[in-house]
């Protein structure tokens, strides 16, 4: 049986800063299909990847004319030699093949040895239209904001650990960002080689873990977040228990969320992959304390998620705004 690679090992390669997870050319094909029309003419930065090893930067040379792509942007940093960037252009036929791929890669070295954050990297950031890469476990904060500060269009891939940070929360309440379409889902991620744990080791001693809780989060718009959760069951006291120091009622399971319950509800993680923000409104993110407003006067020692003075694991606090 496969093992799988734990979140705590993330937590380790957060700080060990050892951040070379590597996406499998699969998953990316499964996610990336659903945005065709959002990538038509448009120039796609991927500030984040080697391309010797990124399936990021093979997805959408291969794919290039497929997806009818105005410009590939990939930035490469590498602490020992200098940083780099690959492109593609889809007026430059470099080999007059008649066609754009691969082989019309022109590569030219940057003057800043450094990553994403450097001032060379922000002015091809301006240029881009959308970002799609695999960041950094260790700058995941950093690297949304930055994101934001420049207003960018993004679909990137991270741990759910990543909503319980307050910055993120944040946005995903706003309606800023959200989770679709491959959610909630363990993968498998190409490990650097020096890595210490890993899943399986190939035929070519090439390392893989399988990470837990792995889901796509973009800021795309998408129909499929419009849609609808179907609502089955009607609210009883005695079937939703009410938090002992929170005024909402508890749901086990994203199916049991009552359709006829008007106030807060504590809903499991996995509701975010069925979110609609036009059906319910999130109210907030709690564990012990509020994460947007952590603990008050009034709710300092109290456990907000406690049922019977039994703690309950991390929930979203949402409404429904059509009762």
């Amino acid at each position: 049986m496969t093992k799988k690679f734990s979140n705590h090992n993330l937590r380790k390669a957060n700080k060990n800063k050892n951040d070379e997870f590597y996406t499998q050319l699969s998953e990316i094909e499964k996610e990336l299909w659903n945005y065709k029309e959002h990538l038509k003419e448009k120039t796609i930065f991927c500030n984040c990847d080697d391309p010797e090893e990124s399936n990021f930067f093979k997805y959408f040379a291969l794919n290039f004319n497929h997806l009818w792509l105005k410009k590939l942007i990939v930035t490469h940093y590498e602490t020992e030699k200098p940083s780099y960037k690959l492109e593609i252009i889809n007026w430059l036929d470099l080999n007059n093949d008649w066609k754009i791929d691969l082989k019309d890669t022109n590569k030219t070295n940057l003057k800043q040895n450094w990553d994403f954050r450097s001032q060379e990297c922000i002015e091809i950031l301006k240029e881009a239209d959308i970002i799609v890469t695999n960041p950094p476990f260790s700058l995941f904060r950093e690297y949304v904001s930055q994101l934001y500060e420049y207003g960018k269009k993004f679909i990137i891939i991270w741990n759910n650990n990543a909503i319980t940070y307050k910055e993120i929360f944040k946005l995903i309440k706003d309606n800023k960002i959200w989770l679709w379409y491959n959610v909630n889902k363990t993968m498998e991620f190409r490990l650097a080689d020096d890595y210490e744990k890993w899943s399986r080791i190939d035929e070519t001693g090439k390392k893989y873990g399988n990470v837990p809780s792995i889901s796509w989060f973009t800021n795309l718009e998408i129909q499929k977040r419009h849609e609808d959760l179907i609502l089955y069951k009607t609210y009883s006291e005695s079937d939703y228990r009410k938090f002992d120091n929170y005024d909402a009622i508890n749901v086990d399971k994203v199916k049991d969320i009552p359709m006829d319950y008007s106030w807060y509800m504590w809903v499991p993680l996995t509701f975010l992959n069925n979110y609609n923000p036009e059906q319910f409104e999130i109210i907030d993110w709690l564990n012990r304390y509020s994460i947007l407003d952590w603990a008050t006067k009034e709710t300092k020692w109290k456990y907000l998620s406690q049922v019977n003075w039994k703690a309950i694991y991390i929930r979203v606090v949402i409404k429904n705004k059509k009762l």
